[in-house]
């Protein structure tokens, strides 16, 4: 064999995965968040899921995006497990329709249609209101031209007439289980050094086309890339949190179960699928080229009928790898940690990854309310030992404020470093300038928390009438604070942004009164100079921190408060 006729076929599966990708990601672009939606709203129950699974990784073309997606859902409470898994099967479906896709780019050759498409993807690409659809169209025309091109060098390789090539694969007993867990084994690993089943299942069709390859073997390679796509996954997912890696297992105990079954009767099931597609396995002579379309038959067949039997057992599925997977020991909720993008597996979908990043600022914005919510405490602490205690804690939530900050921003720099669409760019700007604005409202609870403790370690004291005046401040700005948590946790064609501006107005006004009622107050001598500084302080940061709640949201609901 050429030396260039293996850079072809290197290159041909390079430029496969190339545009599979391309297609994907094109596709993400165009309609990530309705497929979010999508996800989240027809899941109610298995068979509903494993449809959405089916259809939204049949139009991605990527079971793992679908698998992200899913996963995200888990760990934001909006899915269950049981749900995700069922949603996960549906994904093994829809992961079939690649295989049919190559069969007929394998059973005509399409290399001269693609060039008029690559012509026209690229009139769109300059039109940038349609570019997206000029990488959908890309990426097609890729992976076709990548499929037609394989395709013709398997025949210019002419394996047929390759005695070394028909010596080697002879030697193999197509009628031995030996053989049938040899190819499996070989399989699992060459998807697994590859992290394309993709690319395996076109090596495989070329291969069997080229008739040196028994369908039998061939189809154990099919399995073998149902088991290392998902070993994979597993791995991807060990840095991740437990639903994440519970939704890995169940992927992989679904795929290693339907290959068990399988194999247990291997040669009818394989004798049925070609008796469907009017293939003789056995045979004198097998119209080669038919034999593409029994692997793609038989990989959405084995998926079907797994999935039919499975589906019933979901709740089995679930018990078992929650049993293997425990949860991480709890850890103390003042400690720093991440929740949604600890690990690095979701980078592989940037366009979703800001869905991860989303849920993170809203762990950090709820983070930020219960400092506030210890400042307010803070406010009727008499007892030193217990002051001194919530102090610190709050000084400690001041510094995790600051972490957490830095570690989303790191995250989304990450992120827009990736090929993404016009509208995820302004969202992670405005995510950028959220979080800076939630950090800020960080640093207020920490001004407060300091004035107190300047106070406290003083002689005097609030009145009776102060106290009144900042648990009323306090409970504006906290409701301040309930109300951003909402606009950040909620769709944006579904909230109300003025209740945010109201609240603020009602901050501004009670501000106002407080101060003019202070000046009067020091000078008929209800207090000190001193104790009226330090009230009006916490009063003056109470309004900032409504002020950064404000930018908050408005970086999220993309809009402007109006000057009064």
């Amino acid at each position: 064999m050429s030396i260039w006729i293996f850079f072809k076929i290197i290159g041909s599966l390079a430029l496969l995965i190339y545009g599979m990708k391309a297609m994907s990601e094109a596709l993400q672009k165009m309609a990530g968040s309705q497929l979010r939606h999508i996800l989240g709203t027809m899941t109610k129950n298995r068979f509903t899921g494993l449809l959405t699974g089916m259809f939204v990784t049949a139009s991605v073309q990527s079971s793992t995006a679908t698998t992200v997606m899913t996963v995200s859902f888990v760990n934001a409470g909006l899915l269950t497990l049981a749900q995700a898994i069922s949603v996960i099967m549906g994904a093994n479906i829809g992961t079939t329709f690649t295989a049919w896709i190559m069969t007929l780019g394998f059973s005509f050759n399409m290399a001269n249609i693609v060039y008029p498409v690559f012509f026209f993807a690229l009139l769109l690409i300059y039109r940038k209101k349609h570019r997206y659809v000029g990488d959908f169209l890309f990426g097609v025309a890729f992976m076709f031209f990548a499929i037609s091109t394989l395709g013709a060098t398997g025949k210019e390789m002419d394996l047929s007439h390759n005695q070394s090539v028909i010596s080697f694969f002879s030697s193999f007993d197509k009628d031995s289980y030996l053989t049938v867990f040899s190819f499996l084994g070989i399989g699992t690993i060459l998807t697994f050094c590859m992290q394309s089943s993709a690319a395996l299942m076109a090596i495989t069709m070329v291969l069997c086309s080229s008739g040196v390859l028994p369908i039998y073997m061939g189809i154990a390679l099919v399995l073998g890339e149902n088991i290392g796509t998902t070993i994979t996954s597993n791995i991807a997912a060990m840095g991740a949190n437990t639903q994440a890696r519970r939704a890995a297992l169940a992927h992989l105990s679904f795929n290693v179960f339907g290959v068990i079954w399988v194999l247990c009767c291997f040669y009818p099931f394989i004798d049925m699928v070609c008796g469907f597609v009017g293939v003789d396995p056995n045979a004198d002579h097998i119209n080669v080229a038919r034999l593409s379309v029994v692997l793609a038959a038989f990989h959405t067949t084995f998926n079907v009928c797994n999935t039919a039997v499975l589906i019933w057992f979901i709740p089995q599925m679930e018990k078992f790898v929650c049993t293997i997977i425990k949860p991480n020991a709890s850890k103390d909720e003042d400690d720093f940690r991440l929740r949604y993008i600890g690990g690095s597996t979701l980078m592989a979908t940037p366009e979703l990854s800001v869905l991860e990043a989303r849920k993170e600022i809203q762990s950090f914005a709820d983070r930020i309310q219960r400092m506030f919510s210890m400042v307010r405490e803070l406010l009727g602490v008499k007892n030193d030992s217990d002051f001194v205690k919530l102090f610190t804690r709050i000084e400690k939530y001041e510094g995790i404020s600051d972490n957490m900050e830095i570690e989303i921003a790191k995250y989304l720099d990450k992120v827009s470093d990736s090929h993404l669409s016009d509208e995820t760019k302004a969202k992670i700007r405005a995510m950028l300038r959220e979080i800076s604005e939630i950090e800020s409202i960080g640093d207020s609870c920490y001004n407060i928390a300091r004035t107190l403790n300047r106070k406290e370690r003083g002689k005097e004291d609030f009145t009776e009438k102060q106290y009144e005046h900042l648990h009323q401040m306090f409970e504006l700005t906290d409701d301040s604070l309930t109300q951003m948590n909402v606009m950040l946790s909620g769709r944006r064609d579904d909230l109300d942004v003025n209740r945010s501006f109201n609240i603020e107005n009602e901050i501004n006004n009670y501000r106002t009164q407080l101060k003019s009622q202070n000046i009067s107050d020091v000078n008929n001598h209800e207090y000190t100079y001193a104790i009226g500084t330090m009230y009006m302080d916490i009063v003056s940061e109470c309004e900032k921190l409504g002020d950064y709640v404000i930018n908050v949201v408005e970086a999220r609901m993309g809009t402007k408060q109006r000057e009064a």
